[in-house]
């Protein structure tokens, strides 16, 4: 017994400890259930309510005070916000801190609820509750076939649609799934067995968490599951009023998705989750937002999202100018005369190889051997290599030479190199050309070093000698820098030509459909749509395969979905392989991995691992194992790693006539329908190792009595999780089965990873073709090898982080600095920090040199204002006094002008406001910075109401949006030309990342600079156009006026006077006083000349004929009756 097994059994292993902190909890949901059972319908819901309430009010306090601050806010200066703002977000905390005090307190209640409802509808086919208003929108609309209204009653039934088929609910929480509950509402990983019901358990925690309000996502790999889990699952929580959507059943940026985050449960895709974030951060109003805060997440296949998925990042794209201007089409003759010059040249010397190591002349041998290793460096997937390697002693021999090779720092390697064009190294996924490879990709080129990399360093300080002019200088390094420039983005072109061409193969990595490259997901198989290689690979993989060659794309937002998931205020997730990759998660997320006991003891037999020599007789193997299996009437599920090998048992077992189904990349929108005959008897399935998750496969009697589901692997994946993924398809909730590996010495991870010990042992018991090594200590070697790859991957995967996490700070403060800006309401005090960041910088840059004039010019230009101290008065102060001074002026001249854009405004708001207010409800305002018109929308009303400070603000926000979405688009741009020129650092033997760390705080200080003094200047010069008029123009344009109105009052008085006349000479019909129609009671009343009222005799009016709206007005003065005394009708 080793030592770990005797502490285990003193202390027992992590998940005994995990199970006895759980267990209590879960002992006190055993004793609410009873209480829970004994409630009628109605009562049963009328707790769900108290219980929410009760949550909902814990943190009652916090939220009154925030409310307070948040009412103070705008009477409180913007130099004394900061305090108020940084409040809010502590109560806001201890607001989520004290909600989980309270759903802790009533998680066992809450989970006896969820328990018992599902009891309810599994053991009646109706249960009949008092309609409510939430009951009755919901069977008013006809999707939701679960409920229908009868009167004062609604009836929930216990089968509907879901996923596009019907479903019965037939299901109540074991204990086990109880466990599971617990640990995902603690925020850790719940490892439940495959056919554990974990789309059950999540719903305990799902529905405890949506009761604060703050809603709850639950993530799915597809669209498929999101949209199924939301519909088979919904009527639990709907039942209790919960409301529950799924954000894939909407158009991005639409109301119905907004609607969808509103809900107290919203189910989604990681990527939709994703992109919707981005999206929000490139919104321009905030009725375009659709999420809101990131409260609680629960991942579904968390080690597929938050593993397999993390590091490839959501990018949202637009064209670049000359964007269809790329090198990869130009460059491909030349990359492939390489590749072809290198595969005949290793053919050539593995011929070699072979004669020389079949001699009897030691020294003969030795070179073989020689051959053999730079075979190996030069062409590592080559067939006939890996034939040969499989062959008694000869890889032992290889490794033996690659020790020489390696030794003293490698310091004889270019010995075995020197020959090859390019030297691959597949472990690290990287290509080189040789100097002989870079003669042949040359050609005939006037330029010998026209793909080779200048040593920038050293010529930039050849420069430091160079006897000429500044300007001469200048230009010398302008020219060495471009020359770079082009140089750099020549040899990335090629560099990603050369690993398409040597690391990429079609139908493994990716597929060709539809005249496009689609990658294929390394660990499910399926294709990832919409997915692309970055760094231009994709683009060297479409130019390899000649298909369309897509434009160049600028980003426009980025995020990994490490970095997304790592917002929320809890995670969690669930799967049935998380164990072998516990260090990653918590590393990364801090998420703890809680292995949870199956309900029924497994039953299914894992037999040991089946090694042949050759891949040949492994796939001989499995065909002969598939029909024995098929034969006992046992089904088979063959799970593969490419489509590739796929296609290649299908065409061995259309030879043998035994029917099956495929499925894999190409085939992918079957997944569901294939996996659910995948339990029939003698069925035959090939499908990539992780196919089908998400959907069990289900047995009949008649086939669990033949021994169940087998499931057969035709290689051993580089992620022992894979593999455990690919055998937990068999044995689900006790039922028989079987799973074995098959495994041959040409497989990637044994060629690369795996014990030489496996190879020598072969050769040493004289192992002949098709005979079989099968033992559990083999089977703990390939574990081991696939150990020595999931690190490898780690690392890998660790370090692709460190550089996200660069960019990722940077985006922090930018997305959070536009958020203020879009929402409004922290914005004064963003725009106040923004003129002191820019002071201090002004500061800083001319303190030291003393540059008064240039202080002045740079002040002009930023500020708008004239210096306010004098030139010795600057020589004097030091750079910290001179930057606040700076700012106090700064600030007092921002204030002044915002204050004259409010007054400007104000009779104008005033005036349309008051006499077409019911007409408008938004107003546009040109503003301008002398340069450039903006024109500003904001509520009519609010701007009336607000005395026009709304009009500022609206301002303030539009100009930091606009100049936060220039300065940070140009700065992704930089940062993605930064990440590719970094990579020839590791030319000069410097670190990659260290590089790229320091000079992306360089660009990041540089952009916040750029758009503080952008935002500044037009802030600062920001006015209302007012045309300015002269005062002999005033006086003219009164007299002029004044005239106007006299002639118009006479004209008025004349016309009245001759219609009075006219009446007089027409009888007048009596009617009754209520009945008559006086036209002067429409009259405006106009004051005389002397500012007195003129006075007119009012007369009858003809009662046969009325005059029309739109009518000339009888007064004679050309308007409309309805615009004159027709006013008013």
């Amino acid at each position: 017994m080793n030592f770990n097994k005797i502490l285990q059994s003193l202390f027992g292993n992590k998940s005994t400890r995990d199970m006895k902190l759980i267990q209590p909890i879960v002992e006190k949901v055993k004793a609410e259930y009873p209480k829970m059972n004994a409630l009628s319908n109605d009562e049963l819901r009328a707790k769900t309510k108290e219980i929410q309430k009760y949550v909902q009010e814990y943190a009652k306090e916090e939220k009154a005070k925030i409310a307070e601050l948040k009412a103070k806010i705008e009477d409180t200066p913007i130099d004394e916000r900061e305090g108020i703002f940084n409040q809010i977000d502590k109560l806001e905390q201890e607001a989520l801190d004290k909600y989980e005090i309270a759903l802790n307190e009533v998680l066992p209640q809450v989970f006896a609820i969820v328990k018992d409802t599902a009891r309810r509808f599994a053991e009646n086919e109706e249960t009949v509750v008092t309609a409510t208003d939430f009951d009755r929108e919901l069977a008013s609309d006809p999707k939701n076939d679960f409920v229908t209204i009868d009167g004062d009653k609604a009836i929930y039934h216990n089968h509907w649609t879901a996923g596009g088929n019907d479903m019965k609910w037939e299901m109540i929480h074991y204990d086990v799934q109880l466990f599971g509950g617990v640990v995902l509402h603690q925020g850790k990983i719940a490892e439940m067995a495959t056919g554990e019901g974990k789309t059950l358990v999540g719903t305990t925690p799902i529905f405890l968490n949506a009761l604060t309000g703050n809603g709850v996502h639950v993530v799915t790999v597809n669209d498929y599951l999101a949209k199924r889990d939301s519909e088979w699952m919904g009527p639990l929580y709907m039942f209790h009023g919960l409301s529950v959507d799924c954000i894939d059943k909407h158009r991005p940026n639409s109301d119905a998705r907004r609607k969808a985050y509103m809900a107290d449960i919203t189910f989604g895709t990681n990527n939709e989750f994703g992109f919707d974030y981005l999206r929000d951060n490139m919104a321009t109003s905030p009725k375009d937002l659709v999420q809101r805060k990131h409260n609680y997440a629960i991942v579904d296949e968390v080690d597929s999202v938050l593993i397999d998925d993390a590091r490839t990042p959501l990018i949202i794209s637009g064209p670049i100018p000359r964007g269809e201007e790329q090198l990869f089409e130009l460059f491909r003759p030349n990359v492939e005369i390489v590749v072809n010059a290198q595969k005949d040249l290793c053919q050539k010397l593995l011929i070699e190889a072979k004669k020389k190591m079949a001699s009897s002349d030691p020294k003969e041998v030795e070179e073989g051997n020689i051959q053999l290793y730079r075979t190996y460096k030069g062409f590592p997937k080559s067939k006939a290599l890996i034939k040969f390697l499989s062959e008694p002693g000869v890889k032992a021999q290889m490794l033996k030479t690659e020790e020489y090779f390696m030794s003293e720092n490698m310091r004889h390697m270019h010995e075995a190199t020197d020959e090859l064009y390019l030297v691959i190294d597949e472990k690290n996924n990287s290509v080189e050309l040789t100097d002989k490879g870079i003669d042949l990709l040359t050609g005939s080129s006037d330029d010998p070093q026209f793909f080779v990399l200048p040593d920038i360093a050293t010529e930039l300080s050849q420069l430091d000698h160079f006897q000429g002019t500044d300007e001469e200088k200048q230009a010398k390094k302008d020219q060495i820098l471009a020359n770079y420039s082009v140089k750099s983005e020549r040899v990335h072109t090629i560099n990603q030509l050369l690993k398409a061409y040597t690391l990429f193969e079609k139908d493994d990595e990716y597929v060709v459909m539809d005249n496009k490259v689609m990658i294929v997901d390394e660990q499910t198989g399926r294709i990832m749509d919409g997915r692309r290689y970055s760094d231009g690979l994709h683009q060297a993989i479409e130019a390899k395969e000649r298909v369309k060659v897509e434009a160049a794309t600028q980003t426009f937002a980025t995020i990994t979905l490490q970095n997304y998931f790592r917002m929320y205020h809890k995670l969690s997730g669930m799967t049935g392989t998380a164990e072998t990759e516990a260090g990653e998660f918590w590393d990364i997320y801090k998420l703890d991995v809680v292995v949870i006991p199956t309900n029924r003891p497994i039953a299914r037999i894992d037999m040991n691992d089946r090694i042949y020599k050759t891949k040949r007789e492994k796939y001989s193997a499995v065909i002969e194992e598939i029909v024995q299996l098929t034969q006992a009437g046992r089904p088979v599920l063959v799970g593969t790693t490419s489509v590739e090998i796929s296609e290649l048992l299908s065409r061995m077992l259309t030879l043998r006539k035994i029917k099956h189904n495929v499925l894999n990349a190409k085939l992918h929108q079957k997944e569901a329908e294939i996996v659910a005959l995948a339990g029939q008897s003698s069925t035959v399935t090939i499908a990539t190792n992780m196919a089908g998750r998400g959907t069990d496969i289900k047995l009949s009697p008649e086939v669990k009595a033949a021994g169940g589901l087998a499931i057969i692997g035709t290689e051993r994946h580089e992620s022992r999780r894979v593999d455990r993924q690919l055998r937990g398809r068999a044995g689900r909730q006790g039922d028989p089965g079987s799973s074995v590996f098959f495994v041959s010495l040409e497989d990637n991870l044994m060629r690369l990873f795996a014990s030489e010990k496996i190879a020598g042992l072969m050769d040493k018991l004289g192992f002949k073709e098709g005979e079989v090594l099968e033992h559990s200590m083999l089977s703990k070697s390939v574990e081991r090898a696939q150990k020595k790859v999931e690190e490898n991957n780690f690392g890998i995967r660790k370090r692709l982080l460190e550089y996200d996490d660069v960019m990722n700070s940077q985006r922090n403060v930018v997305y959070t600095r536009r958020r203020h800006a879009l929402m409004g309401e922290r914005i004064g005090l963003d725009v106040l920090n923004t003129i002191y960041d820019t002071s201090l910088a002004i500061a800083e840059q001319f303190a030291d040199t003393l540059d008064y004039e240039g202080f002045k010019l740079e002040l002009f230009k930023t500020f708008a204002l004239e210096a306010p101290f004098t030139e010795e008065e600057f020589k004097s102060m030091k750079q910290a006094e001179l930057g606040d001074k700076l700012f106090d002026v700064a600030l007092k001249a921002y204030k002044q002008r915002m204050d004259r854009m409010s007054q400007v405004a104000s009779p104008v708001i005033k005036q349309v406001f008051e006499n077409q207010g019911a007409m408008y409800e938004n107003i546009m305002i040109p503003i301008t910075d002398g340069k450039r018109m903006y024109n500003i929308s904001c509520n009519l009303k609010e701007a009336y109401d607000t005395d026009c400070k709304i009009i500022v603000k609206s301002f303030q926000k539009s100009i930091v949006l606009h100049t936060i979405d220039e300065a940070w688009k140009e700065h992704l741009r930089e940062m993605d030309e930064l990440r590719h020129s970094v990579q020839n650092a590791s030319y000069e033997h410097k670190d990659p990342l260290l590089i790229y760390k320091l000079e992306s705080y360089n660009l990041f200080k540089n952009m916040v600079d750029t758009m503080n003094r952008k935002t500044v200047a037009i802030l600062m010069r920001g006015q209302i156009p007012v045309r300015e008029v002269s005062e002999e123009e005033r006086k003219e344009i009164e007299a002029r006026r004044a005239a106007m109105q006299a002639q118009a009052l006479a004209q008025q008085a004349a016309a009245i006077q001759a219609a009075a006349e006219e009446r007089q000479r027409i009888q007048i019909e009596q009617a009754k006083e209520e009945e008559r129609e006086d036209m002067s009671r429409y009259r405006a009343e106009k004051p005389g000349m002397d500012g007195g009222e003129s006075h007119v005799t009012r007369e009858p009016i003809r009662s046969e004929k009325r005059v029309g709206r739109n009518d000339p007005c009888p007064c004679g003065s050309g308007k409309k009756y309805k615009n004159c005394h027709g006013q008013g009708l």
